[in-house]
């Protein structure tokens, strides 16, 4: 099934905010690190289920896997040959839901059994499903990146419906849904930031105010308004959703710095990882003072490049992948 319906708005104001203020107490962030077993097979976006298991993707290595941080004791799934794993999520019963970015599919690992059961895409131009999010009922919304679509999976019946992002190569990346249940991504092809109506699939693109902007990650924060890291000119920006203004504040280490994995906290402050600079560099903003509260390197491994982080309330950490073949933890104060 394929759906293109789209729309493009304005371009907003912004505000650039020019001066790095970084707090007078900084925030002291505890970094642990697993080193994955398999070489060279690029952990990542892991993803905490229900019994504390934080469950990742090898996306070189194509597999599965999880990690017990208790005990440090990992298990690897195998998966199908050529599905190069992008991402993973996982349901509320434990269920592990996997982004086939080389084949063009969904997997689901059974909690208990470890069936695979695999759902195609409908369309073969969707060849490339790359990040998975879960909405209020469960289903599942995705980007495919190179193939330039946006997707949802209804998880009780397995039926996939797909829209093509009207601009070309736009690249859709990082996606979330928000409170409202409106899905949100960031085109790291372009310059815009885009929305879905989920009734009709139709996409809209709100274009962003500088043309050199290229997002991958973006969150949403308790008042309503979106936020993205911007890879190339080293900035988190505050997009507001009633009137497409749009403020900006250099990250750290400014234009080197090359945000990639983000996310927010349940303070509504966003958190990044800067993987311009070595080691990578795990930094903190605090959206209510617009202030800077955290710069911590990644010093065991280095980190080589963090893509993407979750935020895991219950026990108030977050938890990342990296290229130096680690699985991390973050403690939050």
């Amino acid at each position: 099934m394929r759906t293109f319906l789209m729309s493009v708005l304005s371009i907003p104001l912004v505000t650039f905010f020019p001066h790095y203020e970084p707090a007078q107490q900084p925030l002291g962030i505890q970094i642990t690190e697993w080193t994955v077993p398999w070489e060279k097979s690029r952990p990542r976006d892991p993803y905490i289920d229900p019994k504390g298991r934080a469950w990742f993707v090898g996306q070189t290595g194509n597999y599965v896997a999880n990690l017990d941080p208790a005990s440090g004791k990992f298990e690897r799934i195998e998966i199908e040959p050529g599905t190069n794993p992008h991402n993973l999520i996982v349901d509320r019963t434990g269920n592990v839901w996997y982004a086939g970015n080389r084949n063009g599919r969904i997997g689901r690992i059974d909690a208990v059994t470890r069936k695979i059961t695999t759902y195609m895409m409908p369309d073969s131009a969707v060849r490339d499903p790359h990040t998975l999010v879960f909405d209020g009922a469960g289903d599942i919304w995705f980007t495919a990146q190179r193939a330039n679509y946006i997707g949802h999976l209804a998880t009780r019946t397995g039926k996939i419906r797909v829209a093509r992002v009207g601009t070309a190569n736009s690249l859709p990346y990082g996606i979330i849904v928000a409170a409202r249940g409106t899905p949100w991504f960031v085109q790291f092809g372009s310059n815009r930031l885009s929305s879905v109506d989920p009734a009709t699939m139709r996409v809209t693109e709100h274009e962003l105010p500088s043309a050199g902007t290229r997002s991958r990650r973006l969150v949403e924060t308790s008042d309503g308004a979106i936020w993205y890291a911007d890879y190339t000119r080293g900035v988190v920006a505050r997009f507001d959703r009633a009137n497409g203004t749009v403020r900006e504040w250099p990250t750290p280490s400014g234009a080197k710095s090359l945000p990639y994995a983000m996310a927010v906290d349940d303070r509504d402050r966003i958190w990044m990882v800067e993987t311009g600079v070595q080691p990578n560099r795990l930094v903190g903003f605090d959206t209510k003072n617009q202030s800077w509260i955290a710069n911590t390197p990644i010093a065991e491994s280095g980190g080589g490049s963090v893509r993407h982080m979750v935020f895991h309330q219950p026990t108030r950490t977050l938890w990342f992948g990296t290229d130096a073949n680690t699985i991390a933890r973050a403690k939050l104060p």
